[in-house]
């Protein structure tokens, strides 16, 4: 039984301000009206199994991930389990939680392991690599994909190959190379004989858990622990994995701990057009250049510029005489960057970490279960921002210590409870929430509520709410 197990983790900082910590890289669009998980879904479910599927992620992004889910068509009828990690703890301890789950519901099963935030443009090939990467996993062998080197690229690792077995669909790997420089990238692409590391896997669930137990016992025990205190509850939508536990497995690769030590791993090359979306320079690569080498997206005007990618969200961005740069434009941050500096990215969002700035975290546009937010303008003492709510669904029952609400309707109904008053309020009709209220706001309706909620106090931060109930069980420190 194969069944798909898709890693949609990391912050993809180097892809900053397009990827947050709130809403990072795998729920990316590039150029299409899907994103980079629902991709990765679409290529991988004709492959599986009595259409079973995981997709391990983190906690934070469960109501994300299932309107994704929903909102692919090919998704539809399949069974796709959500394992909710409490923290992230890479890819060793992520595996061995899901070849836990796979081998509860089937003990023969092989798993596919993809990491949600990766390009293949060529399906047919992908899923012909996947079909024999199964084969060969039959007889326990651990199969990495990878990726025959077009140029010598230093932003990847490589593996160096020996000889051929499974009928010569496979090679016996020799040792892996971390990111060379210059300079061995151009011998190795000369050797013949390494192939790019995809991180992409095929293998039975045992044989894995065999891995493990023999090449990082602690992590598979530290796993066992918490597949265990995890599985009352489960469901086949999400499994939630017990923080305490989990939180005693160690933070490492599944190259670290398993695939540089066993004996049985191989590598498939495979030739199927492959991209990891590692930065800017990666993502404008994608896409179609211009005669100057020039790619854009969204409203853009370049004059007498070249080797430039620009990119817009809502607004006109021109470039006149300009070369190799990046320049990434969003509602509330701009980036421009030299296309060779473009791995540094993620050094801006360390700095904005350190200094507790929003946009290390949160767009403009804010994803909530119930629908979005969005600050249109903020001020001394005000905030003005445009809420809106999915067809039945409900914000959390709560009040605030130091602000006052008025809220105006713009299409839709809104169900307003404050205090010990529930009442509709329509279409260019206004409410008022006074400090200290205690209010929930709730879309009765079949079509999408939008308002706009004009803040006022002497405190506007996200942290000034005490929150009663929520419908989406989810922690008080989270459930706006």
């Amino acid at each position: 039984m194969l069944i798909p197990v898709i890693l949609s983790g990391g912050s993809g900082t180097r892809l900053w301000p397009v990827s947050r910590e709130a809403l990072p890289k795998p729920f990316m669009k590039l150029g299409g009206s899907l994103s980079l998980l629902q991709r990765t879904l679409a290529r991988a479910l004709p492959l599986a199994d009595g259409a079973r599927a995981a997709i391990v992620t983190n906690h934070e992004y469960f109501f994300k991930t299932r309107d994704e889910i929903a909102e692919l068509p090919s998704a539809r009828g399949a069974r796709i389990t959500q394992l909710l990690e409490p923290m992230a703890r890479n890819t060793a301890p992520a595996i061995a939680i899901a070849a836990l789950w796979a081998e509860s519901i089937a003990p023969d099963a092989t798993l596919l392991v993809l990491p949600a935030d990766h390009l293949i443009p060529d399906e047919a090939a992908f899923q012909a690599a996947a079909r024999t990467a199964s084969a060969i996993a039959a007889d326990g062998s651990i199969v990495l994909f990878g990726i025959q080197p077009t140029l010598p690229e230093t932003g990847f690792g490589y593996i160096e190959t020996g000889a051929p077995i499974a009928d010569g669909a496979a090679l016996r790997v020799l040792r892996f190379v971390e990111k060379p420089d210059a300079a061995r990238a151009v011998q190795f692409l000369q050797a013949g004989n390494f192939v790019w590391n995809s991180g992409m896997f095929c293998f039975r669930a045992d044989a894995i858990l065999a891995a493990l137990a023999e090449h990082a016992p602690d992590v598979l025990e530290a796993a066992r622990h918490a597949w265990a205190a995890s599985r009352d509850g489960a469901t086949d939508e999400k499994v939630v994995i017990d923080a305490e536990t989990f939180a005693r497995c160690r933070d490492i690769s599944i190259d670290y701990a398993v695939m540089e030590r066993a004996g049985n791993v191989v590598a498939l090359p495979s030739r199927f057009g492959w991209s990891d979306i590692g930065s800017w320079t990666a993502v404008a690569e994608q896409l179609p250049a211009d005669a100057d080498g020039n790619t854009t997206v969204g409203e853009t005007m370049l004059v007498s510029s070249r080797n430039t990618h620009v990119q817009s969200d809502g607004r006109l961005v021109a470039a006149v005489g300009v070369e190799n740069l990046l320049v990434v434009d969003t509602p509330d941050a701009l980036l421009v960057a030299s296309k060779g500096a473009s791995q540094q990215v993620k050094e801006i969002v360390a700095r904005l970490k350190a200094s507790g700035h929003e946009a290390a975290k949160l767009h403009r546009t804010v994803t909530r279960p119930w629908g979005t937010y969005t600050v249109l303008l903020e001020g001394p003492r005000f905030k003005i921002k445009r809420i809106e709510v999915k067809p039945r669904q409900a914000l959390s029952l709560q009040m605030h210590h130091h602000r006052s609400e008025h809220w105006i309707v713009v299409s839709g109904t809104a169900r307003v409870t404050c205090d010990d008053r529930t009442f509709l309020v329509s279409a260019n009709e206004s409410t008022y929430i006074p400090i200290g209220g205690t209010h929930r706001l709730e879309n009765p309706g079949v079509v999408d509520l939008v308002m706009i909620e004009v803040q006022c106090g002497d405190y506007l931060g996200e942290d000034d709410i005490v929150r009663f109930s929520d419908a989406y069980g989810r922690s008080p420190t989270n459930a706006t």
